[in-house]
């Protein structure tokens, strides 16, 4: 990433806090709802274990990575749910092992992959770095499920800048997931606030699109965890202004997403 910082590094690190959270639930709450409609903490957790597994996978045995993919339908629904149900069988302490087991795992087999060598994924091959990146994105994304079921307030670190860069990279998901077709080439200049304070700029300087505001606002709206009602995001241009509506960082259907006013806004 650009800023020097290890992605492999920082999944791990992002992965343990959110394990540290894990250790300290009681069982019972694990199947507490969260607000994505149907899905409990244990789902969640579910789901994050059941992706790294594909991510280690994809990194150390390609063509296992591709039997296993070859076997899923068209059907994007049914395939995540047959990925979660072996691990939501499981009570939960045995789910957080497979967990921890999983997420270990891929750190370290995507820190190894050469930068030349992209690995297999969903859509496309990735390089290594690429799909860490999107693996702090689904981090970040359950995680504030969870953390919302649970009352928390997510203390925010610069690790979310590759976050951040992995949506700009995907910034036609959002028109993709719906059938939109994205316009003919990149537009937008993102200017984002970081945690620590920093500013972090993306794409073209001379862009007349622009988005602005909180980095961790952004993360929140392209994983689709807050309506962009209740961030301090502020667009420039019509292009601009429609993306935020729609972004996405990752494939697959939107989903209903939040509703505005659902939680409590930035604070700007």
């Amino acid at each position: 990433m650009t800023d020097g910082s290890d992605v492999f590094t920082d999944l791990a690190i992002e992965s343990r806090e959110l394990d540290r959270l894990m250790a300290e639930l009681p069982p019972h709450r694990w199947a507490e709802p969260t607000p994505a409609p149907g899905w409990t903490i244990a789902h969640q957790v579910a789901h994050l274990t059941a992706t790294f597994r594909m991510a280690t996978v994809a990194a150390t045995d390609p063509e296992a990575f591709r039997v296993m993919t070859a076997r899923l339908s068209d059907r994007f629904d049914a395939n995540v749910h047959a990925a979660l149900v072996p691990f939501l069988k499981q009570p939960p302490d045995v789910l957080l092992a497979q967990w921890r087991e999983q997420y270990t795992a891929a750190a370290a087999a995507l820190a190894v992959v050469p930068a030349d060598r992209p690995v297999p994924w969903l859509v496309r091959p990735l390089p290594a770095a690429v799909l860490a990146a999107a693996g702090m994105m689904e981090l970040v994304g359950h995680g504030q499920d969870i953390m919302d079921a649970l009352g928390k307030d997510r203390q925010w670190t610069d690790r979310i800048r590759h976050v951040a860069e992995f949506a700009v990279r995907t910034w036609d998901f959002g028109y993709l997931a719906r059938g939109l077709t994205p316009p003919p080439e990149t537009m937008f200049r993102c200017e984002l606030r970081a945690p620590s304070g920093a500013l972090w700029r993306f794409g073209p300087s001379d862009a007349r699109q622009t988005i602005s505001g909180p980095a961790s606002d952004f993360c929140l709206l392209v994983t689709r965890r807050r309506h962009r009602a209740d961030l301090a995001l502020v667009a420039s241009g019509p292009e601009a202004d429609r993306w935020l509506n729609i972004a996405q960082a990752y494939r697959g259907p939107a989903g209903p997403g939040r509703a505005p006013g659902q939680f409590a806004k930035s604070s700007r």
